[in-house]
């Protein structure tokens, strides 16, 4: 592993960064503290930074030796999720129902490791974008950010992010090109009929039985609309209706969600669940209304950019410290909008399988939004060489381009 120097040496400064963090988590848009400490060392560190875009947003501007040349923008998030910890031990969060179990407390301290480094360094031609991102868990801050002019204000020639993997051991990377991360979308059915005694059905409209038979209905869009080999998920999580055991009641309503990996299969998937709700309640004499929420799309790395980051890796870690066969995850990332908009690519960074919590965790396996979760601080060297290693060599070898025009 070859892991660039400072951050040895550096390492118990970056965790102790990391641990406060980890300490303090703050919510969807309620990244303040987090913003603040995120923004005083980069300015400590002489690195302009911009705030406020998509909030609290952060972005720090390190130029190289010169200006010229092409730009890349590297990607943390900062949000904590609404959950309680179990770890007891000291760095636990502080605040009640808030917790970093998702490691946005580790990626932030690897992005701030990095650019400290390149801040006195600048050892390339061209500019580093540090990217500080809210409100990745559910609420689009990725979006946000872009609606607030993160790629107007600071033109890229591409944009990269990464997260840490439990089960994936500490010292690996995993990459795919392509697809690595679903979409992420909610539906809600309502359905209405005509309530009636429950010992006299034929004088109703049962929605009830119209939700279970729409329940059963829906996941033929999975197993006879859909391609096969494009992946679709469609899960029905809470089915509400009655409130005796002799009523038939007037409405029932479903909902849930649906994943997918192409923007194809989804436009199918909305399609056909809004025909088949429409007419399997409409046959069973109930009226339906259908709603579906497309929340994050699927993040789909560039394939020129994730066979850069391939070999970048490769000469850290070695190759057979990289999985490129790695399946694609069903969960979702807002850092999709972002490669929407500019070519990238996405990775994922062993946390190790939770051999490395101090005592006074919780029970359970060390797994994201799990209460026992704790990120693996002893990566963060590590990752804070990728970002730099990726960058450097990127505007090496990308030398020739020029930013995208400036808004």
């Amino acid at each position: 592993m070859k892991l660039v120097e400072p951050f040895t040496t550096w390492h118990p400064e970056f965790t102790a960064i990391r641990r406060d963090i980890h300490a303090h988590p703050e919510l969807s848009y309620e990244e303040h503290r987090t913003a603040d400490l995120v923004a005083g060392k980069l300015e400590s560190w002489g690195i302009p930074v911009h705030r406020g875009l998509g909030v609290t947003g952060v972005v720090g501007t390190i130029q190289g030796r010169t200006p010229n040349g092409p730009s890349i923008g590297l990607r943390a998030d900062m949000d904590a999720l609404p959950m309680s910890e179990l770890n007891t031990f000291e760095h636990a969060s502080k605040n009640p129902g808030k917790m970093h179990a998702c490691g946005h407390d580790g990626h932030t301290t690897m992005l701030l490791a990095a650019a400290r480094y390149l801040a006195e360094h600048r050892d390339f031609d061209g500019t580093v974008y540090v990217i500080f991102q809210p409100a990745e868990e559910g609420d689009a801050g990725a979006q946000a950010m872009i609606d607030d002019g993160l790629f107007k204000l600071f033109p890229m020639n591409a944009v990269f992010g990464m997260h840490n993997w439990p089960g994936i051991p500490a010292g690996q990377f995993a990459v795919v090109p392509g697809p690595i991360m679903a979409s992420s979308n909610v539906f809600k059915i309502h359905i209405k009929g005509k309530g009636a005694h429950a010992a006299m059905p034929h004088l109703g409209n049962d929605p009830v039985m119209a939700a279970v038979q729409l329940a059963q209905s829906l996941q033929t869009v999975v197993a006879r609309n859909s391609d096969p080999i494009d992946p679709v998920v469609v899960s029905i999580t809470q089915i509400h209706s009655g409130s005796a055991d002799n009523v038939i009641p007037n409405e029932a309503e479903l909902r849930g969600t649906v994943r997918t990996f192409s923007i194809e299969a989804l436009d199918l998937v909305e399609r056909r669940m809004a025909e088949i709700t429409e007419h399997t309640c409409r046959a069973l004499n109930c009226e339906s209304d259908f709603t579906f929420q497309r929340s994050y799309p699927p993040t789909i790395n560039d394939v020129a950019q994730t066979d850069f980051c391939k070999q970048v890796i490769t000469d850290i870690v070695g190759a057979d410290n990289l999985d490129t066969d790695i399946k694609p995850s069903m969960g979702a990332e807002d850092f999709a909008f972002m490669l929407q908009e500019v070519p990238g690519c996405y990775v994922w960074i062993g946390n190790g399988q939770g051999e490395h919590r101090d005592p006074g965790h919780g029970m359970g396996p060390c797994m994201l939004h799990n209460g026992s979760y704790d990120f693996n601080d002893s990566i963060i060297p590590l990752g804070a060489t990728y970002w730099v290693q990726l960058a450097t060599k990127w505007l090496a070898q990308h030398g020739h381009l020029t930013p995208p025009a400036q808004a």
